[in-house]
């Protein structure tokens, strides 16, 4: 259950930083800034990217995230990796996973 969300365009990373284009809005027309180490306290959908995307890994690959609209500009802390961030952005709306049940 849950539309997935497309990445239909990936930058290059450069200096660290890198822009994924997904097919639908995430923050309608507002800015949302989030760095690591800050409290993420709201559960928007931009929120909950954002907690996903610091936890990944060790918790240490992501420095700093900002999303406008349909673009998620992700900077990777110094020796972080890019492994798994777009699909932490296509499974953002899935709520049901191979494997889980759903609870009643």
């Amino acid at each position: 259950m849950g539309q997935l969300v497309s990445v239909v365009k990936q930058s290059t990373a450069k200096n660290g930083i890198i822009r994924y284009e997904t097919n639908r809005s995430l923050t309608g027309s507002g800015h949302e800034t989030y760095v690591a180490g800050r409290e993420i306290v709201s559960d928007r959908a931009p929120d909950e990217l954002a907690k996903r995307l610091f936890a990944m890994g060790d918790g240490q690959q992501v420095q700093a995230i900002h999303i406008f609209s349909n673009i998620v500009t992700v900077e990777l802390a110094p020796h972080g990796s890019a492994d798994g961030i777009e699909t932490l952005i296509r499974d953002l709306y899935t709520h049901y996973l191979p494997g889980v049940t759903p609870s009643l």
